[in-house]
């Protein structure tokens, strides 16, 4: 059931609203004022065409022809051009809902009236988004330098009916869908092939579904952590205010905060009397905090980006100007993606350390890896390698993508972002670190049972491991491990984030 629409209108639109957007949570409309400015932009821009200047993209090529002007019986049909050649991308396809991000995206920055779009364009737009009709937009091939350009052309062609598309469950090619829907496709006049592909959207899309996705998984890895706290019988005086009152840094402070709160009514806390935890344990706030603040850092770049300008030329008409710039230059997106993967994969690092000391006899008092005849059972020892791995993965998708670059177009665009790799390792980045957690989720909740605190745990870690044990049941002996893993993520992606959303799965 669809709730009230989102009213795009170039200026508003939120991390979370594009979230439930992408997730068909709820649909979209158009603001009138913002439809007016289009109006008045698309005036303007149609006042240029007789004239004798050259405006890049109006009446000239693109990239390195830029001096070659275009006939004036030509326009229409450069516009075409330009979308057909530039459907390049190759590889496999993005997931659905983050191409339904980048339409809403595609759609929200053309709201602001500086593109020069046709009115009657955005509206079809908006009716894909609306009814489900997502292009099939393979996911390799975009620098982030003018933008997406490759995957834009893919949506944009769309709108002409070519290329394929998934509607009503099955995958058919766009003109079919537009017959079903009644809907007739654009006929696309000057500048707006342009307009259509020029800007951030897809990697901005993905990091957008990445940052939301993030936000719960801090949440849910603090409350897991809660849960091996407990198993573990560890102390929380590492937790007192005045430690993190010492080093107010916001994120460090809000995570302190939470897991005092999580476990103010534990009875399992303290129990080995140990004079330190390790640090796995001790600095969860200080590793947790980073990560928040990278979130915080993120959301705000990436909010602002959703509602920027990102076109070029860009058109305003109050000063009769047309400008040519470079905001379709990715490096602010694919920046702070590469900073949240740093940011968040030493979460998965902790994790895979609180998972050994949860396997170590010696250290947290239970049979060797959780099982209850250690020896002839193997328990949850491989649980661990995995782990393992999938740290060892974060790490290496870690590396940065915004340092590096391209020269193309006859050295015309010759610094690149790459925002589109960033975006794509960060999207595995939180797909790893999903499973991660699911391990630790998964061994917590086998020490609690088998050190028998089940009664002794807090409200909300009691609520968190009935929950863990409604989807996989105690492991009294050896048995394949991928299926509890998996059910346990995917229970833990339902009860953190809704649902598990389609570029996660």
């Amino acid at each position: 059931m669809f709730e009230l629409p989102v009213t795009l209108d170039g200026e508003k639109l939120g991390v979370d609203d594009l979230y439930r957007l992408a997730q068909r949570e709820e649909k979209v409309s158009l603001s009138a004022l913002a439809l007016e400015r289009v109006k008045a932009c698309r005036s303007y821009v149609l006042s240029l065409t007789g004239g004798p200047g050259r405006v890049y993209g109006l009446n000239t090529g693109f990239g390195s022809l830029a001096d070659t002007p275009v006939s004036p019986e030509n326009l229409d049909r450069l516009q075409i051009n330009l979308l057909r050649s530039h459907s390049a991308a190759v590889g496999k396809e993005l997931p659905k809902d983050a191409v339904r991000a980048a339409m809403v995206l595609r759609l929200n920055t053309l709201l602001k009236g500086r593109s020069g779009v046709a009115p009657e364009t955005l509206v079809l737009l908006s009716e894909l988004i609306n009814r489900d009709i997502v292009p099939v937009v393979p996911e390799s091939g975009s620098l982030g330098a003018s933008g997406d350009l490759a995957q834009l052309a893919h949506i944009g062609v769309a709108l002409l009916g070519e290329g394929e598309v998934y509607h009503r469950g099955s995958k058919k090619p766009s003109l079919q869908a537009l017959e079903e829907e009644g809907l007739k496709p654009v006929s696309l006049g000057p500048k707006e092939g342009l307009a259509l592909i020029n800007g951030t959207q897809v990697s901005t899309a993905l990091g957008a579904l990445a940052l939301v996705a993030s936000q719960k998984l801090v949440e849910c890895m603090e409350e897991v952590a809660s849960l091996t706290i407990q198993s573990l019988g560890s102390s929380v005086q590492w937790l007192d205010p005045l430690v993190h009152d010492a080093r107010p840094i916001e994120g460090q402070v809000e995570c302190a905060d939470r897991l005092r709160t999580v476990l103010s009514d534990s009875r399992s806390t303290g129990r080995t009397r140990r004079v330190q935890e390790p640090y796995c344990i001790r600095c969860i706030p200080q590793v947790h905090g980073s990560a928040r603040e990278g979130l915080r850092f993120a959301n705000a770049i990436l909010s602002k980006e959703i509602n920027s300008a990102t076109d070029n030329p860009l058109v305003f008409p109050e000063q009769g100007a047309v400008i040519s710039g470079g905001n379709f230059h990715a490096q602010p997106v694919a920046l702070v993606l590469d900073m949240l993967a740093i940011a968040l994969t030493p979460l998965g690092a902790l994790s895979e350390r609180r998972i050994d000391k949860l396997l170590t006899p010696t250290f947290s008092g239970l049979p060797a890896y959780l099982a209850p005849q250690s020896g002839v059972n193997s328990g949850l020892m491989i649980s661990h390698y995995t782990a393992s791995s999938l740290v060892t993965e974060n790490r290496l998708l870690s590396h940065p993508a915004s340092v590096d670059t391209a020269v193309v177009s006859g050295g015309q665009e010759d610094h690149a972002s790459m925002s589109l790799h960033s975006a794509r390792k960060l999207i595995k980045v939180v797909s790893n670190l999903w499973y991660i957690c699911a391990i630790e989720a998964l061994c917590a909740a086998q020490a609690a049972d088998l050190g028998g605190i089940v009664p002794l745990l807090g409200t909300r870690s009691a609520e968190l491991y009935s929950y863990i044990r409604s989807c996989v049941a105690f492991i009294s002996e050896d048995t394949e491990l991928s299926g509890p893993i998996e059910r346990t993520r995917r229970a833990l992606l339902e009860r953190y984030v809704g649902r598990v959303p389609e570029f996660l799965s």
